[in-house]
């Protein structure tokens, strides 16, 4: 996807700020969870957010 206008950018920057502050947080809770199966749910959390970051990153050519 090379053709993006100014207005899809700003449009997947916005989300690519959402899918980073949604990765930090659940990997924040999953270090202060003292239940293990909770803590392992939220890395699993924080993982999807991070690939649907990495995902975003590479429709907009790397330029995050």
């Amino acid at each position: 996807m090379t053709n993006l206008t100014a207005k899809d950018l700003d449009v997947l920057v916005h989300v690519l700020t959402g899918e980073e502050m949604a990765c930090k947080k659940a990997r924040i809770y999953a270090n202060t969870l003292t239940d293990a199966a909770l803590a392992a749910e939220m890395q699993e959390i924080a993982a999807l957010h991070e690939q649907r970051f990495v995902a975003l990153t590479q429709m907009m050519g790397g330029r995050a």
